[in-house]
C-alpha cells in the first residue's frame, strides 16, 4: 500500500514565515508580542519507543503505536503537575485567573491523541477551562515523514540529522525536509494567534458583559495557555522558530525534549524555552 504522507518539500516559505513573527517581537522584550503563552508537550513514551523504530507514516501511526502503560502515567505525572502550578498561579494571585484557559492541540497519531486526551481528563479533574472542551486535532503537528526510514530501526535517526545540519532543505531517504516542518509548525502558530484573538471563553464574556476590541477587531481579553501535543522531531523544529533561527539546521543542538515533558516556548533570539514538567523515563 502506498505511504498516505505527503510528498517531502525542499523548498519551503520559511523565511516568510519566521519574517512575520520577527516582526510581532521587540527589541526589549519578545515573548511579550505574542498575544498566547506557547507550550510544547511530546508524548509520552510509545509503543514504537519501546520498539525502536521510526513510526512516521499517517496510514500507520493514525491507528497504531499508542502509548504504553509507562507513556500514560508519564502524562499523567505531568498533567498534574501543571494543573497543579496553574491553581497555584490563580491562587497566588488573589482567586484571579490571568489566563482564559489552556487550549490543546494535538497531532492526530494515536500516540499524541491519547496524550492530549489524558492530559485534558487530568485539567478537567481541576475544572481548568479548556478551549471549546475539547482537544483538537491537527495534521501540522504530526512527526516528521521519514520516508524509506519508516518502519526501520530509530538508530536510523541520526543519519537524516547529520544531512540537516549540512542542508535543511535536504530530503535524503525521502524524508520531509527540517525546514519543511519549520513552515507547516510556525505557520499554524501565526494562524493560531489571529484564530485565538478573536475568541475570549464564556464565563470572561458573562463577567465582563463581552469583550473589547482593538482597532484590528482583535479582543482586549487574557491569553490563552496553548498546549501543542506532537513529537520529537517536530517539536525540536518548531522551537528553532520560536527563536527567530533563519532555517531549521539547528534543530539538534537544542536542549532535547524528553516523552511527556511540558516546555514553554517564548519568542526570542538564541535562547531555549523553560522546560516546566520532565516526568521520569526510565
Amino acid at each position: 500500500m502506498p505511504s498516505s504522507a505527503p510528498p517531502p518539500s525542499s523548498s519551503p516559505s520559511t523565511a516568510n514565515i519566521i519574517n512575520h513573527l520577527s516582526q510581532r517581537s521587540s527589541s526589549s522584550n519578545y515573548s511579550s508580542s505574542l498575544t498566547n503563552k506557547y507550550y510544547a508537550l511530546r508524548h509520552g513514551q510509545s509503543l514504537a519507543n519501546i520498539a525502536k523504530i521510526i513510526s512516521s507514516d499517517p496510514a500507520i501511526s493514525t491507528k497504531q503505536h499508542g502509548l504504553s502503560e509507562l507513556g500514560k502515567e508519564q502524562v499523567r505525572i505531568a498533567g498534574e503537575a501543571f494543573a497543579t502550578d496553574y491553581m497555584e498561579s490563580i491562587s497566588n494571585n488573589n482567586g484571579d485567573d490571568t489566563n482564559q484557559g489552556v487550549a490543546i492541540f494535538s497531532s492526530d497519531f494515536l500516540r499524541a491523541t491519547e496524550t492530549a486526551t489524558i492530559f485534558a481528563s487530568i485539567l478537567r479533574k481541576h475544572d481548568i477551562p479548556i478551549y471549546q472542551n475539547n482537544i483538537i486535532l491537527e495534521t501540522r503537528l504530526r512527526e516528521r515523514y521519514f520516508g524509506e526510514l519508516n518502519g526501520g530501526p530509530d538508530t536510523r535517526y541520526q543519519e537524516v540529522w547529520n544531512e540537516d545540519v549540512k542542508d535543511a532543505n535536504h530530503v535524503k531517504f525521502g524524508v520531509e525536509s527540517a525546514n519543511s516542518v519549520l513552515e507547516r509548525t510556525t505557520r499554524f502558530i501565526v494562524e493560531l494567534e489571529d484564530r485565538l484573538s478573536m475568541t475570549s471563553s464564556s464565563s470572561e464574556s458573562n463577567e465582563q458583559g463581552g469583550t473589547e476590541t482593538d482597532q484590528e477587531g482583535r479582543c482586549n481579553r487574557r491569553p490563552w495557555m496553548v498546549i501543542l501535543v506532537a513529537h520529537g522531531d517536530v517539536l525540536q523544529i518548531s522551537q528553532t522558530g520560536f527563536l527567530l533561527h533563519e532555517d531549521a539546521s539547528r534543530h539538534r543542538s537544542l536542549d532535547h525534549l524528553e516523552t511527556a515533558t511540558v516546555r514553554e516556548l517564548t519568542l526570542h533570539h538564541e535562547s531555549v524555552g523553560v522546560k516546566w514538567h520532565a516526568a521520569t523515563t526510565s
